[in-house]
């Protein structure tokens, strides 16, 4: 991992604005601060292998929030209210990600509730627009090329997305707009139900509703990847049948490897990868723990992966990490005392133990190195290891994009 120098700006994001005066002055996480103490225990020659492998290769998150989070967890509510997301731009220029899709967390309202209104969502999108047209080395990839020609020229590109579209509410057309303001990728619910359909939170799932459908072919005729991560089973497996281009699950895991509402079950991971779609491989605290592996790590993660290669087919499998920049386990229980907790990471009767991060998956760019070490030692192949690390969402966004 490439070490960040000690002249890296405590706010790297709006650097035309100034701090305490413009946005919150909170102290964030400090640059390359690690809990990780995970090593893939690489020989020279493989580890020679895997930078070989990351170099020469695009390499795509499917989901990321990479952005630092607050050093101190009393911070989070003023933390959350702000729009002005502070990105570790640093940190991911030494990861080595060629693309990462970018879904910003949203602000909490008055409501306590989480965000996604219209007027918040535009609000933050034109923010994020502004900070990276006054960043070097960073673009937002509006096609295939852009990411293409990220890695050529080794900058990195964003993808934006949204991880719902409770936003657009029953206004069709807003889906238009924010595929003009460079959205690429649309989440249809994020947990609990919306005018689209049901989520994971939810006791009974509606399925599709007919709303739903129409966006899903609004969202086919623009050109933007449906995510499916957060939906309900029913409604999972209905916007797969309804939409006309395969569709992505950018961040789970399987239910037969670990029985949380949060993972996918088999009847829609094989209709994702029938209809030419790909998983993202998730790795947030307390989500892709296994039966093997109680104590979630790195170790866990790839459980899920095998499962699903298994399942599903190599070429329909990516990672989509889910991680930020500083301790996502205090920032999780610092959201549900503010917006309550949920049963969707609750695996029953199971016992599991509580980590303080995921070991080895911590944050984007120790994240794909790992990843990487623990593919070469067991055995993958190159092209086998060029398609989960990137390949596969290529293949995938040629066919969506338009």
């Amino acid at each position: 991992m490439n070490a960040l120098s000690p002249e890296v700006p405590a706010y790297e994001s709006f650097p035309y604005l100034t701090p305490g005066i413009d946005f919150p002055a909170i102290d964030l996480e400090p640059h390359a601060k690690r809990r990780s103490d995970y090593s893939s225990g690489l020989s020279p020659e493989k580890s020679e292998r895997v930078d070989r492998l990351m170099n020469d290769n695009p390499l795509i998150s499917f989901h990321d929030h990479p952005q630092r989070l607050p050093a101190d967890f009393a911070d989070t509510p003023a933390f959350l209210l702000s729009p002005h997301e502070q990105t570790a731009f640093a940190e991911l220029r030494a990861s080595r990600l060629t693309a990462v899709f970018d879904n910003w967390f949203g602000v909490i309202g008055s409501t306590r509730r989480s965000g996604w209104k219209w007027d918040d969502l535009i609000r933050t999108l034109g923010l994020r627009l502004a900070d990276l047209s006054r960043q070097e080395g960073a673009v937002v990839a509006h096609n295939v090329h852009d990411i293409l020609d990220a890695h050529r020229e080794q900058i990195l590109a964003f993808v934006f997305g949204t991880e719902s579209s409770s936003m657009i509410e029953n206004d069709i057309d807003r889906i238009d707009v924010l595929y003009g303001f460079g959205i690429r990728q649309m989440g249809l619910v994020y947990s609990e139900t919306n005018t689209l359909g049901s989520g994971q939170k939810e006791d009974d799932d509606g399925g599709l509703t007919e709303f739903g459908s129409r966006a899903v072919r609004r969202m086919n005729d623009l050109g933007i990847l449906i995510d499916v991560s957060h939906a309900g089973d029913r409604t999972s497996y209905d916007a797969i049948r309804a939409s006309k281009a395969p569709v992505g699950i950018t961040h789970a895991g399987a239910r037969s490897v670990w029985p949380t509402a949060r993972m996918k079950p088999d009847d829609v991971l094989s209709a994702c990868a029938e209809r030419g779609g790909v998983l993202g491989i998730e790795s947030a605290p307390h989500t892709t723990l296994s039966y093997d592996h109680r104590k979630q790590s790195l170790e866990s993660m790839m459980d899920h992966f095998v499962y699903a290669v298994d399942l599903m087919g190599i070429e329909h499998v990516a990672f989509g990490p889910d991680t930020f920049y500083g301790d996502h386990v205090r920032f999780q229980d610092s959201i549900r005392e503010i917006i309550g907790s949920s049963r969707v990471f609750d695996p029953g009767n199971l016992q599991y133990e509580n980590v303080p991060h995921v070991n080895g998956a911590e944050n984007p760019t120790e994240t794909f190195r790992n990843i990487a070490g623990w593919l070469v030692c067991h055995d993958y192949s190159d092209s086998e290891i060029q398609a989960v690390l990137g390949g596969n969402i290529l293949r995938l966004l040629k066919e969506v994009w338009r």
